[in-house]
């Protein structure tokens, strides 16, 4: 599961989250959701969304990984 923080806009908290190791390129590949559905869907990643803007993680049964990205503050 990876899941990166953009700056808020419109109405969103900025987070993309995706399964998968490469991040779409297909613009309409994300769907909306509200964050208060993640911990039906996906509660293994809640705790992350606490993150600021410019963080990444990516998790799996086995690895974590958190960092921040720069270029995510300025998109």
């Amino acid at each position: 599961m990876n899941g990166l923080r953009h700056p808020f806009e419109n109405g969103t908290c900025g987070w993309y989250i995706w399964c998968g190791e490469d991040l779409p390129e297909d613009p309409e590949f994300f769907d909306s959701m509200h964050v208060s559905h993640i911990s039906e869907y996906l509660p293994s990643i809640e705790k992350y969304l606490a993150l600021p803007v410019g963080y990444r993680f990516l998790v799996t049964e086995t690895y974590e990984d958190i960092w921040y990205d720069e270029t995510l503050k300025n998109v």
